[in-house]
């Protein structure tokens, strides 16, 4: 029996974990653009499940909505993605990823140094903000965030 080429918002919540509330919001914020049946029923092209997991995936790396509605506009509706429109959006979010990685990797070493010397407070730390040189940069965690 062929598969057929349209689901139910039931089935996608079966198929990729995601609560069927979460699919609704997710169509709601345009992440995803279901098909309306005559009864108003929402149906889902069968490629969506890997849109649900891409949003998935996304946000496990901490990108915000707004970078996942951008990402996913680049994805064609329709059909299911290709390796070279997956390749294309793979080099859009490298940069964010890195970037990423470089604030986690600076903030786990600052996190492990600070929390070394027992001091726990920049305007005492005579190691990494001596005479509170760090607060003439403005406010906020500068060692890290610069």
């Amino acid at each position: 029996m062929p598969r057929a080429e349209f689901i139910t918002i039931g089935e996608l919540s079966k198929r990729t974990g995601v609560a069927v509330s979460a699919l609704r919001f997710y169509e709601d914020k345009g992440l995803l653009h279901p098909l309306r049946t005559n009864g108003n029923q929402r149906r889902f092209l069968r490629s969506d499940i890997r849109r649900v997991s891409f949003v998935l995936i996304a946000q496990k790396l901490g990108l915000a909505l707004e970078e996942i509605v951008a990402h996913l506009a680049n994805l064609p509706e329709g059909r299911n993605p290709t390796l070279e429109d997956w390749r294309k959006i793979s080099r859009a979010m490298r940069e964010q990823i890195d970037a990423r990685i470089t604030l986690l990797n600076r903030t786990r070493n600052q996190l492990d140094q600070c929390i070394g010397c027992g001091c726990l407070s920049l305007t005492k730390c005579q190691l990494y903000n001596k005479d509170d040189k760090l607060g003439l940069k403005g406010p906020g965690p500068r060692a890290v965030l610069d």
